[in-house]
């Protein structure tokens, strides 16, 4: 009998440990998830931030780069205020170089005292024409080809693009396709030094198509990622440049399938709507599939870049804004139309 109950003693105790068990388990589950939930919280709370701080650092170089277009049109509306009257808001328009046809579609239909949401609307509208860009899933090596005319900074820019690429973890190489002028590949060769690239060139006056063929072959061979060809920006004749362009577009599909896989036009930012004509006569040659604007930082045409997505319904990738290998930034729609807010509305 003592046996017996021993054993259901036993049997009550295990029954007892069985169900201790379960409930620390419980618990123990319980503080998992709740870990993982603030794991999750914290790691979302930090992905926020990083992308305010990204965020309000794009914002700032905006401000900064475009610092002289902001004299200008504080000229007009000297202390930020709530709402602005249309005739302000247009003065200042014109001011930062917007084009005036650009502005009145900006403006259509506003009231007489305009808010910072109904001006931010319209605005960041200008850039809606420019087509969405794909970049993930690029083919390897992704094959850019920069055109534009000198002194535009095209060779200051790839050296940039090149330094953003690198700072991804992403291999590079270069070629120096203008081979019209010995100065730009000097220029391109001491900045592939600089940043610490690798560079295909030839000589004063040899075949450019040759370099982009050569530059291609090279990157395959050694299994890097990114391509970055340099081009002429003025031969003797339009149709010249016209015929070297198409050329090296031409013999880059040779060296690797659908090459090259962008176009981007170099516009120099000080020329304000200048600067579209140059694109439009680029587009006609070869087809432009974007655009990076430089000299941001010297100019008070900052208005310039609405009329050039407009009407070129290009999409503006990059904005240089100064002379350093890291001075290049994204482009974006959003903080640069809130850039410009900023100097005129409160918050």
């Amino acid at each position: 009998m003592f046996n017996f109950f021993k054993k259901d003693k036993k049997e009550e105790n295990t029954e007892e440990e069985i169900l201790k068990d379960e409930v620390v388990k419980e618990v123990n589950e319980n503080l998992t998830q709740e870990k993982d939930d603030y794991k999750d919280t914290s790691n979302n709370n930090e992905i926020k931030a990083d992308e305010a701080k990204t965020e309000e650092t794009s914002k700032s170089f905006f401000s900064k780069a475009l610092s002289k277009t902001f004299e200008n049109i504080k000229s007009v509306v000297p202390q930020r205020q709530e709402k602005i009257s249309f005739d302000d808001i247009e003065e200042l328009l014109i001011e930062a170089d917007m084009e005036y046809e650009i502005i009145e579609k900006a403006m259509d239909g506003l009231p007489e005292e305009i808010t910072r949401k109904q001006l931010r609307h319209r605005l960041v509208m200008l850039f809606e024409h420019a087509p969405n860009v794909d970049l993930s899933n690029l083919p390897k090596p992704f094959v850019q080809l920069i055109i534009g005319v000198n002194g535009a900074g095209k060779t200051t820019t790839i050296a940039k693009l090149a330094n953003r690429l690198k700072k991804e973890n992403k291999s590079v190489i270069l070629g120096a396709g203008d081979t019209f002028r010995a100065a730009a590949i000097e220029q391109l060769s001491t900045w592939a030094e600089k940043i610490d690239v690798p560079i295909i060139k030839t000589k004063q006056g040899h075949d450019a198509s040759a370099v982009a063929y050569d530059t291609i072959s090279s990157a395959i061979a050694k299994d890097l990622d990114n391509v970055i060809i340099d081009t002429a920006g003025r031969l003797q004749t339009q149709t010249n440049l016209s015929n070297e362009l198409k050329k090296i577009v031409k013999v880059c599909g040779k060296a690797q399938e659908n090459a090259p896989h962008q176009k981007l036009m170099i516009l120099d930012g000080t020329q304000g709507n200048t600067a579209i004509a140059q694109a439009r006569a680029f587009n006609e040659m070869v087809g432009v599939d974007g655009i990076i604007v430089t000299k941001l930082d010297g100019t008070a045409k900052g208005g310039a870049l609405f009329s050039i997505s407009n009407q070129l319904e290009l999409p503006i990738f990059y904005v240089g804004i100064g002379e350093k290998q890291d001075d290049l930034i994204k482009f974006s729609p959003d903080n640069f139309v809130d850039s410009l807010l900023d100097a005129i509305y409160k918050d």
